[in-house]
């Protein structure tokens, strides 16, 4: 029997602003979406924090039993500055400047998008489609919106027309923002006369000459908007009716709100089920922002080569201070506050390190089988990982109390108490044990010396071949060897 039977979990959906309980439509299937990035610059930390709650999200639903399809697209076209419809693309921005191709742009920042998340150990989605590659079902749902009277066609580009959505749908039902005020809020910006209407958005738009990344299409060479590219990529792989879709708090309104308005104007059917919005990160008590300084990218964070923190901190401890706070609270980053975590994470690892050296006894005196629950309660409460933290540290209570001799734990017992940490920690939370790592980074060391050695010896021997072939071999595992005046030393 599955887990996810006999737990029922409650989300935030802010499609009805209230916490509901989880009903796939299909039962043991979970279909999710998540808005991915736009790859024209390096990953920071805000973007990554929305990444790691929904790989929190991920990881539970698969802990649970689930079969989970999880779709999160790369944007690699379509999304301009300013998330107008007037402007430069900024991948074509960035190309531009730098002085290169678009899709070097592209190749450069996925890669290392997708650096950052194995770092942070998140699991790989399922499927990461992007806009380049869908172009012509972009073109058809365009077709579709305009066959059913809400989009239009102006000198090349096309738009949909809100306005006329809006009499027989409701635009804004996710952002909870009225037509009216919309429209009394907006005024006619210089090259925006080809609208209907300021509030209307662009589904394709037509591509000035100068404009690098551009496709054939039935209203002329253009490139597609950047709302569209997530109705075609998520209904694609998850159908016109699916579970979650997921993104940070920003992308509400326009983004989600027009994915809503284009998937019902196209089939008359609302798209997702479950809406969920993971909130910001700020730094130091004011929002991350490049132009103003206020700001830092993982990669600093892990090198400590920056002007903010006293120190390197590890991948996993960034994510377990990520993890310390509710997806949907506003996060403040800050040194004090990540120093504090550190401690936390080196305690938490600590005590499931001890594990192996409780002793048993015939009976318990502790109630392992209420406090496993509550850690599931906490997930399954909103996936509420500070809930779950402050339950691990109970089970840390417990583990110190037991090997201090003042608790008492059967064989039984003992075994459910380590599996539910290991679960909670590794699978669920995805933390990685820095003391298990490090014992295995000395036994792989002690390995690449003997190897050394044996170099070393074919080679007094004369045995070059032997020699080299330990050092190619070690090579292609990434070990390198470098032979100096003081020996032969080598990198990981």
């Amino acid at each position: 029997m599955a887990l996810y039977q006999d737990q029922q979990i409650k989300l935030y959906n802010s499609l009805s602003g209230e916490k509901e309980i989880f009903k796939p439509i299909h039962e043991g299937k979970v279909g999710m979406y998540v808005c991915g990035p736009t790859v024209y610059n390096f990953v920071h930390l805000g973007n990554c924090r929305t990444f790691i709650s929904f790989d929190l999200i991920y990881r539970y639903l698969k802990h649970l039993g689930f079969q989970v399809r999880y779709v999160r697209n790369i944007t690699d076209v379509g999304h301009i500055v300013d998330d107008a419809d007037e402007g430069e693309d900024k991948i074509a921005k960035k190309a531009r400047i730098e002085q290169i191709e678009p899709m070097e742009v592209v190749q450069k920042y996925t890669i290392n998008f997708h650096n950052i998340l194995k770092q942070f150990n998140n699991i790989p989605p399922s499927i990461e489609p992007t806009a380049t590659g869908h172009i012509i079902e972009q073109i058809e749902i365009i077709q579709e919106i305009i066959r059913n009277g809400y989009g239009y066609e102006v000198n090349g580009s096309v738009y949909f027309d809100v306005e006329k959505y809006n009499q027989s749908h409701d635009y804004g039902i996710l952002s909870g923002r009225k037509i009216e005020d919309m429209i009394s809020n907006t005024r006619d910006l210089d090259g925006q006369s080809d609208k209907r209407n300021p509030l209307d958005f662009a589904l394709w738009k037509n591509a000035e000459p100068q404009h690098i990344m551009r496709w054939p299409s039935p209203w002329g060479e253009g490139f597609p908007g950047w709302h569209l590219e997530c109705t075609a990529m998520s209904t694609k792989y998850l159908g016109n009716h699916f579970d979650i879709h997921g993104g940070g708090m920003d992308l509400k309104f326009p983004h989600h709100e027009c994915e809503i308005a284009q998937n019902e104007a196209c089939t008359g059917n609302s798209p997702v089920n479950y809406w969920m919005h993971a909130n910001m990160l700020t730094l130091n008590g004011k929002k991350m922002a490049k132009s103003t300084g206020n700001n830092i990218l993982p990669e600093e964070l892990f090198t400590g080569e920056n002007d903010i923190l006293s120190k390197a901190f590890s991948p996993s401890v960034a994510r377990f201070f990520i993890l310390q706070a509710h997806y949907r609270s506003i996060l403040d980053f800050s040194d004090d506050a990540i120093l504090a975590s550190e401690k936390g994470f080196h305690r938490l690892m600590e005590a499931f390190d001890g594990i192996q050296t409780i002793e048993t006894t015939p009976t318990s005196t502790v109630d392992i089988a209420t406090w496993k629950q509550s850690c599931y309660n906490a997930m399954n409460d909103d996936f509420n990982s500070p809930i779950l933290i402050a339950h691990l540290f109970e089970g840390v209570r417990i583990i110190n109390l037991l090997k201090d001799g003042k608790e008492f734990i059967t064989t039984q017992d003992l075994s459910i108490l380590e599996n539910t940490m290991k679960a909670f920690i590794f699978d669920v939370l995805g933390l990685e044990n820095a003391n298990l790592e490090k014992a295995n980074n000395g036994k792989l060391e002690n390995v690449v010396q003997m190897l050394i050695d044996m170099r070393n010896e074919a080679r007094a021997n004369k045995d070059f071949a032997l020699s080299d072939q330990i050092r190619d071999r070690l090579a292609v595992l990434d070990i390198q060897l470098k032979d100096g005046k003081e020996g032969t030393t080598f990198s990981l």
